[in-house]
């Protein structure tokens, strides 16, 4: 399937938020503005899908499975809208992969930008349209006061300007509750990166949140692991050391995870317990992986700050060092 790189964005462009998850409810007013605010410094003008501010939410925090896919197809089918963000994850985007109108959005690509729940989203659209999608900050992930910098930084480097990126860590890092006190923040020193195993690899960029992305195993909607695929993955505190073996283990059962040339892995939350030594213990019991490059502790995943990483754009690790783009 042809790859197709949507236009980066620019001044003056729409961009529209969307909830196909939970919903904006959960989100608060000021941190809807500081986000709002952020993207209107790039001249970028921000606006809201129709349901997304929909009060009759059903237990999940959610709207209707029908609001839901009304709204990514608005959003799709707006010229005006050149940017399409989530508001938050969740978990049940996976419930509307078989009611979207995939020609429409393969007809009218656009940057279409989230993570965690999100995952299966963003997979099902590049599967089935061949369109890049953004694993990325939020809409409301924008909403931080502090030690958003980085987060930003990055997300202006791939969706506004160049479409590339030469990634360097972060020089801190923060596992707290922030949309509770946007004053009292908990950051610490980030030690870098985890080269757990040397070497170089270059190819095609897949995966998101390990999870969800194992929802869409045995069906249409998961990409294909192409040739020189590198598997980027990342989990949620709730996923322990034993959590993200057996998923990353189901994942590595595919007939087509011996295209996977690169790993590279999201921090770790602390709840998840999961430390350096643990992780390289598991990953070096695996023969399979022996020859590949893994990289681990990257900026993404469920702490802040966050990349943003294409999917199914074109990614390079050599010994330890990591870049990126469409």
């Amino acid at each position: 399937m042809e790859k197709i790189i949507p236009n980066r964005l620019q001044k003056g462009d729409k961009v529209m938020v969307i909830a196909p998850a939970r919903g904006v409810k959960i989100i608060g007013k000021e941190v809807r503005e500081i986000a709002k605010q952020r993207l209107e410094s790039l001249g970028l003008e921000v606006v809201f899908a129709p349901n997304a501010i929909d009060e009759n939410w059903d237990y999940m925090g959610s709207s209707s499975i029908e609001k839901r896919v009304s709204d990514i197809h608005t959003a799709f089918t707006d010229k005006s809208v050149k940017g399409i963000m989530t508001i938050i994850g969740g978990a049940n985007s996976n419930q509307l992969l078989k009611y979207l109108d995939y020609d429409l959005i393969r007809q009218n690509p656009k940057v279409f930008c989230g993570f965690s729940d999100i995952t299966a989203l963003e997979n099902a659209i590049l599967a089935k349209t061949g369109m890049i999608t953004y694993y990325g900050p939020h809409f409301s992930s924008l909403g931080m006061k502090k030690g958003c910098d980085y987060t930003f930084e990055h997300f202006i480097k791939m969706l506004v300007e160049e479409g590339k990126d030469d990634i360097a860590p972060s020089q801190i890092w923060s596992d707290d509750l922030w949309f509770l006190d946007q004053e009292k923040r908990e950051f610490e020193a980030n030690e870098g990166y985890w080269n757990i195993h040397g070497g170089t690899a270059e190819g095609t960029i897949i995966g998101g949140n390990l999870c969800t992305f194992n929802l869409l195993l045995g069906t249409s909607f998961r990409p294909k692991f192409v040739k020189d695929t590198i598997l980027f993955i990342e989990d949620t505190e709730s996923s322990s050391l034993a959590d993200f073996e057996r998923n990353l283990q189901a994942l590595m059962y595919q007939e087509d995870f011996v295209n996977v040339k690169g790993i590279v892995i999201g921090r770790f939350q602390k709840g998840s317990k999961v430390t350096r030594e643990g992780l390289e213990f598991i990953l070096n019991t695996k023969a399979e992986l022996k020859d590949i490059p893994i990289l681990a502790n990257v900026d993404f995943g469920h702490s802040a700050p966050l990349l943003t990483i294409p999917l199914g754009g074109q990614a390079k690790l050599a010994n330890g060092h990591l870049s990126y783009g469409n």
